[in-house]
């Protein structure tokens, strides 16, 4: 089993794909000619680096490929008033004493410096179909977890969510 994505996931990475297909592949066979005619390529550091570029490129097109082939379709719809993909949730975390506000995506979108947690995430996996008010146990591992209370959900939407790197 491959990555969960939604169809607008999978619309993003085949957008990337041809762009990485088209242009940035382009680019980078351009740019390894030109290197290679300067001529000595045994200390021609910009012909190793433009290499380099054009097999870090052909690398992340095979990657998204991969993903693409061996992926899970999954909704991005869910019910009004409960947690699920593209919502905007703020939780009280207990134990911290803190309030915070995260959206929920998939695996390949995820950023949690950008407040984006997973739905694979502890905390993605124990409030995904949860409504406002509830408090929540998440789960760390078999020792380990604490409380939250879902204070508020909104929906927001995929558009300004980008796939992740590697």
């Amino acid at each position: 089993m491959g990555e969960r994505l939604t169809q607008g996931d999978v619309e993003k990475i085949k957008q990337e794909i041809e762009y990485r297909t088209l242009v940035v592949r382009k680019e980078a066979i351009g740019a390894v000619q030109e290197a290679r005619a300067q001529g000595d390529l045994s200390e021609n550091f910009e012909y190793y680096a433009a290499k380099k570029d054009k097999n870090k490129n052909e690398s992340r097109i095979r990657y998204l490929e991969r993903m693409l082939k061996n992926a899970t379709i999954i909704s991005d719809d869910s019910a009004e008033g409960v947690v699920g993909l593209n919502k905007q949730i703020e939780v009280y975390l207990e134990d911290e004493d803190v309030t915070e506000t995260f959206k929920l995506v998939t695996s390949v979108r995820c950023d949690s410096i950008s407040g984006k947690i997973s739905i694979e995430s502890p905390m993605g996996k124990a409030i995904n179909g949860h409504r406002v008010g509830d408090r929540v146990f998440v789960r760390i591992n078999d020792r380990i977890g604490y409380y939250v209370v879902i204070r508020s959900i909104t929906d927001g939407d995929d558009s300004d969510d980008t796939i992740r790197p590697y």
